[in-house]
């Protein structure tokens, strides 16, 4: 196979077909052929986190989104697992959980706001 040869992804039905120039064609099925990432994303707003306490699968990512007025922390209750910086309005921050287990987590600035990740 010549690498400068120009190859194209397409996702049908559950298979994913890599086309080749020169027009030759093969299948991979399952999920190595997906591949995506799982992403869930946690709302901070009218100091709160939403949803409060979130169930995701070994792998995911959380994303946390600033949509106040003032700025927030996500920390975990640890201070190690995971921390941000100030997260301004409409500021993100995200973190992939690679473990099971329970991770409560809390705004450093604003203590009294709190939730949960649960990884199972």
């Amino acid at each position: 196979m010549n690498l400068k040869q120009k190859c194209v992804y397409v996702l049908a039905g559950g298979t994913l077909l890599v086309a080749m120039a020169g027009g030759s064609a093969w299948g991979v099925r399952g999920r190595e052929a997906t591949g995506a990432a799982q992403e869930t994303q946690v709302k901070i707003d009218n100091f709160t986190f939403g949803p409060q306490e979130a169930t995701v699968a070994t792998g995911t990512t959380v994303k946390w989104v600033n949509h106040d007025d003032i700025p927030h922390t996500v920390v975990s209750d640890d201070k190690t697992t995971f921390k941000s910086k100030a997260l301004d309005t409409d500021d993100a921050f995200s973190y992939t959980f690679t473990k099971a287990g329970t991770y409560p987590y809390f705004c450093s600035i604003h203590p009294k706001m709190t939730g949960k990740i649960v990884v199972k």
